[in-house]
């Protein structure tokens, strides 16, 4: 499955002479979005090799990642377990939109502290989920590990070596990492973080021997799922003059930061670009909810 490349007019790229394409992973599949869907095709292969019946992973209230995980579970017959950061919604967790589907998708939650979320990756907190749980196929937060990254490795077809630089949003760094390691030698990749601090380097570092990428920290806009009035009005005012719905934590901050730099000249003239679309547009009706609390517009 190939996603298309969609060049983008607007009076910016004519005026400072770049041209952008915007690669529609998002469009990949309904449900299992961009690189979502990158990051589960091997480890699901993995996990049906295995004889795994159970997939766990492990998310936030409005995480792509859970969505993505519970439908492909109910697509393949597979039960899905969602370990969800915050006690506090385990009395809520109907009223939340993402919560809500997955759950419609037969995946069954596990409600923790944020203390004790942190201890996700450690062998005992893991021991102790599969005394819980039984055996289980394990997705980490995010989806990242050397299986997904093989699937964002995929995302750059032979077409995209035309393009000078490469751009896409930053989480847990497993997207970035297989877009670097399929780049070219002529080619940058830019990853924009949606997180604050530049602790993903390492992460980065580690999935990747190439040196043609750099990380861009300015747009997290306060942190992970965080959101201002300029990034609404950003993502609303691209979705008028494109027809193309952004998500408000991971794609708009990255396309934000771009325009920005664009504006700024931080490109040589002429300079080819290609963006990629990394889905999440099921997290807008959640952000929708925290948006309408903080009496801020709505994304459209």
């Amino acid at each position: 499955m190939q996603s298309i490349n969609q060049y983008l007019q607007l009076p910016i790229l004519e005026e400072k002479n770049i041209i952008l394409a915007l690669k529609r992973e998002d469009l990949l599949h309904p449900f299992i979005s961009g690189n979502k869907y990158r990051k589960l095709k091997y480890n699901l292969k993995a996990a049906r090799e295995k004889g795994c019946s159970t997939l766990l992973t492990f998310g936030g209230a409005f995480s792509n990642h859970i969505a993505a995980v519970a439908f492909a579970g109910r697509e393949r017959g597979i039960k899905t377990i969602g370990v969800i950061r915050g006690e506090e919604l385990q009395d809520n967790w109907h009223q939340n939109p993402t919560l809500a589907q997955a759950y419609e998708n037969g995946m069954r939650f596990k409600f923790v502290s944020r203390q004790a979320y942190k201890e996700k990756d450690n062998t005992e907190f893991i021991t102790q989920l599969k005394k819980q749980y039984g055996d289980f196929y394990l997705i980490p937060e995010g989806g990242t590990n050397p299986l997904a990254v093989k699937g964002c490795e995929e995302i750059l077809v032979a077409q995209d070596s035309e393009f000078d630089v490469i751009c896409t949003c930053v989480g847990t760094g497993g997207t970035v990492g297989g877009l670097i390691n399929s780049s070219h030698q002529h080619q940058q990749v830019l990853g924009f973080s949606a997180l604050k601090g530049s602790f993903i380097k390492e992460t980065i570092s580690q999935i990747t021997i190439k040196k043609n990428w750099r990380l861009i920290t300015e747009y997290h806009f306060g942190g992970y799922a965080k959101i201002t009035n300029e990034l609404v009005v950003f993502i609303n005012n691209f979705k008028a003059e494109t027809g193309i719905p952004l998500d408000p934590i991971y794609t708009g901050k990255m396309l934000f930061g771009l325009y920005h730099m664009i504006k700024n000249d931080n490109f040589a003239e002429g300079t080819k670009i290609l963006a990629v679309h990394t889905g999440g547009i099921q997290g807008i009706e959640g952000m929708n909810t925290v948006l309408k609390k903080k009496n801020l517009p709505l994304l459209e």
